[in-house]
């Protein structure tokens, strides 16, 4: 919570700065619209616009296969693809590992609780519109409103994925046995007891992505918000809650999404 609020507090000042020509986040009035035209941090929104522009990234997310068909984004698709089914392979082999060391890693574990994550991933975009509010900084209540979209995005196909696959949780196989034949094997919910992808993961990485975009000229940021991003994401594999894989394809799914669909300027 500490660096969530930490870091609110101070992307404020630093948005402000862009008035006086001390941080290029934003383009100036100057700038050219070719010059500045794919960058992330032209997207502007307000709630007015959310429940529209939601809308408009399910339907693109959703007739992404179409783009497939004309021959667009090969490479990315495929190498997520092969990534994802190379993990689901190893994933067998890796988890008895996590699961023999679990008890030594009880401490850290119980920092990345599940609640205590989900709590800390939905509060970077709430300090951060309370903070923009306050400041009157309506760039940062637009990272805010964005990322709360590129979650939303991230979270309708992270829990479609979970409905078909109903992958079994690693804590869900009885000690001993192995971590094999989990997939179409969860328990009755077709999303509380699947595993496939990570929810957690997909959630972070999709906000992370947007904070880490919209303030990329300071080269600390991205760091810290994909740190912050890994670290709860490999935490959900040490608490035995998610694959590797599970983990890979969350991360994937948040990062592509906000990045070349929530983030594109419209």
């Amino acid at each position: 919570m500490v660096f969530i609020y930490g870091v609110s507090l101070f992307l404020s000042p630093v948005a402000r700065a862009q008035d006086t020509g001390d941080l290029p986040d934003a383009p100036s009035q100057t700038s050219s619209d070719s010059q500045h035209e794919n960058e992330p941090y032209q997207r502007v929104t307000s709630w007015r616009r959310l429940p529209k522009d939601f809308l408009h990234d399910q339907k693109a997310i959703w007739l992404f296969p179409v783009q497939l068909a004309k021959g667009r984004h090969w490479v990315p698709t495929l190498a997520i693809t092969g990534l994802t089914a190379g993990l689901i392979v190893a994933d067998p082999h890796a988890m008895p590992y996590f699961a023999s060391h679990e008890r030594n890693l009880d401490d850290v574990n119980d920092v990345f609780d599940s609640y205590i994550t989900t709590a800390e991933v939905i509060a970077v975009p709430a300090s951060l519109m309370v903070a923009g509010y306050i400041r009157h900084d309506d760039y940062q209540v637009d990272t805010a409103m964005l990322a709360g979209e590129a979650y939303a995005d991230t979270a309708v196909v992270d829990l479609a994925i979970k409905a078909v696959t109903r992958r079994q949780r690693p804590s869900d196989v009885p000690p001993g046995a192995p971590f094999t034949g989990t997939f179409f094997s969860g328990g009755k919910s077709p999303f509380k007891g699947s595993s496939f992808p990570s929810g957690h993961a997909a959630g972070v990485f999709s906000v992370a992505t947007v904070v880490a975009s919209r303030y990329h000229h300071h080269a600390w940021v991205p760091w810290l918000a994909y740190g912050f991003a890994t670290a709860i994401s490999f935490s959900r594999v040490t608490t035995l809650s998610h694959f590797p894989s599970d983990v890979f394809l969350g991360a994937a799914l948040g990062y592509t999404i906000t990045r070349y669909q929530v983030l594109i300027p419209r």
